[in-house]
């Protein structure tokens, strides 16, 4: 049973882009869709958190306001972190699912328990990853992509009680 998310920022979360202020401050655009499914999933017993090669407040606030346990920053190694989460939380590979982009990804990829990867990832990711989403990175592919984990999991139901409340 899946019982942690792991996801990759930009390309999966993000469109990808970078967006420079004329103050030089960077932002990115995050879905609410994607934010919706994190918040409500986590009622129901699933974790989150982010692993990245970026940094800034922008991730910490982001992962602050959907309440994620995990925020990764400035990573090289991704397959490090899912040890060191695996470590931290007891969990077992297979209970760790993780969605991601581009070529930094694939070895974690090939040690979760459930991968995916949107659907304008690079081609290496989505050869080997299990669910290939109908949505761009950034457009709702990680609400796609948890969908698809609750309702594999039958947690769909228990998913749909928590939002109609």
């Amino acid at each position: 049973m899946i019982k942690l998310v792991l996801l990759d920022v930009d390309g999966t979360l993000t469109d990808g882009g970078v967006y420079h202020g004329n103050d030089g401050n960077v932002t990115k655009k995050f879905n609410v869709k994607d934010g919706y499914i994190i918040v409500n999933a986590r009622k129901i017993g699933i974790d989150f958190g982010i692993v990245t090669g970026g940094n800034g407040k922008l991730l910490e606030y982001r992962a602050k306001k959907l309440k994620m346990k995990h925020l990764f920053l400035e990573v090289d190694k991704k397959e490090d972190v899912l040890k060191k989460v695996m470590d931290k939380t007891g969990l077992k590979s297979e209970e760790i699912a993780y969605m991601g982009d581009d070529l930094n990804d694939i070895n974690i990829i090939k040690k979760v328990g459930f991968s995916g990867a949107p659907a304008d990832a690079v081609n290496e990711v989505l050869e080997i990853v299990d669910f290939v989403s109908a949505k761009k990175g950034g457009n709702g592919a990680v609400r796609e992509f948890v969908e698809v984990i609750l309702k594999k999991e039958n947690l769909y139901e228990k998913f749909l009680e928590v939002c109609l409340i």
